[in-house]
């Protein structure tokens, strides 16, 4: 691989395996609703996509904004719910530190509802650690489009080639290889065989392994 100026993390099943989280949220919120649950290929292609491409697709009809801001209130009012232990995924803080050490810049891409990102990451202790956050709602196209990772790289201030980025679902990997990034996956919400049909340039159970690869990506200073 190149020499990265930047790393672009995706937050949910790659900061914190939290997806087993957003599955409960979201089955407390279809039992509401009396939704039919999606079957488990339309749930999977869901994962990783904004809010407003989720909700019209479970309740299977487009919807107005308004709806999809009241349903996403509620789905995450229930995630927030189940915030209070979560932890990050092993060995990301360690890389954090040997990024701001080798001068990494450092952004966060994510799908995730904007009322989930600060206290998901407030919950790590994490909160400071991004010299840029983008949002789904940010950017004109959700993932699989490139759009959220083409602009935090903007923001950042580094091209596209230098940015390696971190992901957990194929909606963001495809992103991130549309994007003309290197992708790094995390057998966090699908296993490592899951996620070769995404094809990363890399697959790794946690960061600990990542830490622990000869050579290493990110060498100590």
């Amino acid at each position: 691989m190149t020499t990265f100026t930047a790393a672009i993390f995706d937050m949910d099943g790659t900061l914190l395996n939290n997806m087993p989280l957003y599955y409960r949220a979201f089955r407390i919120f279809i039992e509401r609703r009396g939704i039919r649950p999606p079957p488990p290929a339309e749930a999977v292609r869901l994962i990783g996509m904004r809010q407003s491409d989720i909700f019209p697709a479970l309740f299977g009809r487009p919807l107005t904004p308004e709806e999809i801001a009241r349903y996403s209130a509620e789905a995450s009012e229930i995630y927030r719910s189940m915030l209070a232990d979560v932890k990050p995924v092993p060995g990301l803080l360690r890389l954090l530190d040997l990024l701001e050490q080798q001068q990494v810049r450092i952004g966060l891409a994510t799908s995730a509802p904007r009322d989930n990102v600060a206290p998901t990451l407030a919950a790590l202790g994490i909160a400071d650690r991004f010299s840029a956050i983008t949002l789904g709602e940010e950017v004109p196209r959700g993932k699989p489009a490139p759009d959220i990772f083409l602009e935090t790289a903007r923001r950042l201030g580094q091209p596209a080639d230098r940015c390696v980025v971190f992901e957990d679902s194929h909606a963001g990997i495809a992103a991130a290889r549309a994007a003309g990034m290197r992708c790094i996956a995390l057998a966090t919400t699908h296993t490592a065989d899951e996620l070769r049909a995404a094809n990363p340039d890399l697959i790794i159970a946690d960061y600990d392994e990542l830490l622990r690869m000869t050579p290493p990506l990110f060498p100590s200073p």
